[in-house]
């Protein structure tokens, strides 16, 4: 998802995750056909982050998210 929103190249996901970018490749390429079956679409984020300490600067400049459960 973080991927199909465009908040971050393949190879910055795959580092922030410590897996290898054919394993994310392989994941999306899973996830994509899902979702739009599903009539899911992804809007694309505002935010673009570049490298991890991108990330990590955001994530400290920004105030918290409350995160819902899906249940």
């Amino acid at each position: 998802m973080l991927y199909l929103r465009k908040l971050g190249t393949r190879d910055l996901l795959a580092q922030l995750f410590g897996i290898n970018g054919s394993t994310l490749t392989r994941a999306i390429h899973q996830i994509h056909p899902l979702l739009a079956e599903h009539g899911y679409t992804v809007p694309p984020s505002a935010a673009r982050f570049r490298t991890p300490a991108d990330v990590a600067a955001s994530l400290k400049n920004s105030s918290p998210v409350e995160i819902k459960s899906a249940c």
